[in-house]
């Protein structure tokens, strides 16, 4: 009896004390933060509201896609065409030429190769000049020129252009078209999900190849496309893509309407298309400065969205880099009033030769004014999959490994092909549209790389807003609920909400 009642006693002490902790802790505000950390406690509130209303599994920052098809139209004119030029090992040519565009590398720069002869070449006549001081300079500097040529010879990669006639478009159809296609359509798939007020009208795709982006935009957004044109160097590319489009005929009608192919980019300044792209064609441009001179102008002629997407190398990744910082430096006004008022300057000069009439003065002046007033001023905003407009962390700390996504696809069935692969790509997507700005609610970081799910916690790699790399265990003990089931539902290449850092303890 007397154990009952010191039993009863304890219960009633232990149920005293957790009430007065109780009402203790309900007078301190429940705000508490670490050193570093993201998202504690007192940013749960400010994150439940970002699913509005999606599940878990399908919220706001899941942009990836399950395995990806071809259209059925598409597949069955691809087929015919495979089926009906009957090349012999066409697999294996296809399984090389894949290869080959992996491992492809961009035109070494001339001022690069100059600088590295002549650091060569310094170097070889310091050692020269140590072992023989009494040498014939002559003979010394035909030798050293000798040595540096093949040196370079050795070491400097032979970029050649690729010349596609009709066999060999044939072969890049069976190892690029499915591929091509996931790749732009997971792209294009993050601008719908991110925007979905946005209704492409018209479409200007540059090294169209093809025409997987024309087929991807209309898997994406349906018939809004009104006017679309492909721009490609090679007329047997283009005859090819003309044949997809009809079904693998050439006397059929067209599946989708309105689809102009060209060999060069159109010239007006003044004519802009709602969504501009370029998928693998960068890298086939034979010097820095003409990949610097098409960005520039496929971004004169963007009204909307500028999509880049290449191979998921390094090569790939550092030429979106390229294209990224001219863009972003286009939006500094003082880079456009500096080269306007260079080239008006140089035209002028011209006119001081008295070469010009007054009539060539008038329309020199005219045209000018036309390209100036024809510039969109908007400033340029990096979309996707950049967090941030800021300097790229990983080609700043990781320079050999690539920024990359994967994106499962099914290929052409094909002998030899398998059921299911893997394309590894990366992309850009630049825009003019202002971003929507919430006044509370979370930051959105990009996983970068596979999400590590163990018991109770997650591990993420994470591209922030801030411009740096970090790796975040989530749980939802700190994170919240929400952020945590979020970030187990998430893959690599989704979208991650995550609160800005707090640096200091604060307590009221």
């Amino acid at each position: 009896m007397a154990a009952l009642w010191n039993l009863g006693n304890s219960i009633s002490q232990q149920s005293v004390l957790v009430t007065a902790s109780i009402q203790y802790l309900s007078m301190i505000p429940l705000r508490t933060t670490y050193k570093q950390g993201y998202s504690t406690v007192a940013n749960v509130q400010a994150l439940a509201g970002f699913l509005k209303g999606a599940p878990h599994r399908k919220h706001p920052g899941v942009t990836a896609l399950k395995t990806v098809h071809l259209p059925e139209e598409l597949q069955k004119g691809a087929l015919s065409i495979v089926h009906g030029a009957a090349l012999r090992d066409l697999t294996e040519q296809a399984r090389r030429l894949s290869n080959f565009l992996w491992s492809r590398k961009r035109p070494v720069d001339e001022e690069k190769l100059r600088e590295r002869a002549l650091a060569m070449e310094k170097a070889l006549w310091e050692q020269e000049m140590e072992s023989r001081a009494d040498t014939d300079s002559h003979l010394a500097e035909m030798h050293i020129r000798k040595k540096v040529l093949s040196a370079l010879k050795k070491t400097t990669y032979h970029w050649t252009p690729l010349r596609y006639d009709d066999e060999l478009c044939v072969v890049y159809l069976a190892a690029r078209l499915a591929a091509g296609y996931a790749a732009v359509r997971r792209a294009l798939n993050e601008i719908k999900k991110r925007d979905p007020t946005f209704s492409p009208f018209s479409l200007l795709d540059f090294g169209s190849g093809l025409g997987t982006v024309v087929w991807a935009a209309r898997t994406t957004w349906g018939d809004s496309l009104k006017e679309s044109v492909c721009v490609d160097s090679s007329k047997a590319m283009n005859t090819l893509a003309e044949r997809l489009l009809r079904g693998g005929s050439d006397k059929e009608d067209p599946l989708i309407k309105q689809v102009y192919f060209r060999q060069f980019l159109p010239v007006s300044p003044k004519v802009q298309f709602d969504l501009v792209t370029s998928a693998f064609g960068l890298s086939e441009l034979p010097s820095k400065q003409e990949r610097t001179e098409t960005v520039l102008t496929l971004w004169r002629k963007t009204h909307s969205y500028l999509v880049l997407v290449e191979n998921g190398t390094k090569e790939g990744h550092q030429i979106l880099m390229e294209a990224r910082d001219t863009v972003l430096k286009v939006g500094d006004t003082r880079t456009l009033t500096d080269a306007h008022t260079q080239r008006r300057d140089t035209v002028l000069k011209v006119g001081d030769t008295h070469t010009l009439t007054d009539a060539h003065t008038q329309r020199r002046d005219t045209v000018l004014k036309g390209e100036e007033k024809a510039t969109d001023r908007r400033r340029p905003l990096v979309f996707a999959p950049c967090a941030h407009q800021l300097p790229c962390p990983k080609l700043a700390q990781q320079p050999q490994v690539p920024c990359n996504y994967p994106q499962p696809f099914c290929p052409l069935p094909l002998p030899e092909n398998r059921e299911h692969e893997v394309e590894r790509f990366s992309y850009l997507v630049m825009t003019r549209q202002e971003p929507e700005v919430e006044n509370a609610g979370p930051e959105w970081a990009r996983l970068t790389g596979p999400v590590l799910r163990r018991p109770r916690h997650v591990h993420c790699q994470l591209c922030c807003a801030d411009g740096e790399l970090r790796r975040v265990v989530v749980t939802p003990s700190r994170h919240g609920r929400d952020v945590y089931r979020c970030a187990r539902n998430s893959d690599y290449g989704d979208r991650l909400p995550i609160m800005k850092p707090e640096v200091e303890t604060i307590a009221e």
